[in-house]
């Protein structure tokens, strides 16, 4: 009896997750066209092929289906793991040198942006007029200056940045890079290649806040 439980738990949690990820695919489409604030939850729980109150269910309002769209669009997955304790971040930090660094992490950027775009950009929009898509744009970006922040540190640990350059300054010129408005206008509007893309990312940056050798 105890094996039966087990597994019926097991299928249940399992439908769950794909109940779960059905809406927030349903979501990522809608929320891109027609857009946030046109798309009513009735929609986003027809296309996912579930019940309304399902969807409440699942995550409770609009906003909080927006905000969890978001985590899951950049992080990739619904896995519970911290920005800190992914795989590319200790991939980051076992390299030694500065521009090895910011090569990984413009890797491991434009693959995010790749995934992300649409959704992100539709959140900046959708915040100009909607307040619920505002402040989950405001957590999108104080998220990301505390993770520019940890990078900064990281980078510092090399040696190689400027002396007269603030740690705060330099999560700055990081956070301004990294915006997917970047991506979008330079691969997704002037057509580059993500490579391309990737070596303009280590040069700007680099050419900022690095020492310059002599």
């Amino acid at each position: 009896m105890t094996g039966g439980r087990a597994y019926t738990s097991t299928r249940r949690q399992e439908q769950a997750r794909q109940t779960r990820r059905a809406i927030l695919d349903a979501a990522a489409k809608l929320f891109v066209d027609p857009g946030y604030a046109a798309t009513r939850l009735t929609s986003v729980a027809a296309e996912a092929g579930v019940a309304v109150q399902t969807l409440y269910a699942v995550f409770g309002s609009k906003r909080q289906l927006l905000s969890e769209l978001v985590d899951v669009t950049i992080a990739g997955d619904d896995a519970p793991v911290a920005l800190p304790d992914r795989a590319f971040v200790a991939e980051i930090r076992a390299l030694a040198g500065a521009r090895a660094r910011l090569a990984r992490f413009a890797r491991h950027l434009a693959e995010t942006h790749e995934r992300q775009a649409q959704v992100m950009l539709a959140l900046a929009g959708a915040a100009t007029a909607d307040a619920d898509a505002a402040a989950v744009w405001r957590k999108n970006l104080e998220d990301r200056q505390r993770g520019m922040t940890m990078f900064a540190a990281d980078l510092a640990a090399t040696g190689e940045l400027r002396n007269d350059l603030h740690p705060d300054k330099v999560a700055d010129v990081l956070w301004l890079a990294q915006d997917v408005r970047n991506y979008d206008r330079l691969v997704r509007e002037r057509g580059w290649t993500s490579e391309e893309f990737q070596r303009w990312y280590v040069d700007t940056v680099a050419g900022a806040i690095l020492e310059t050798p002599h």
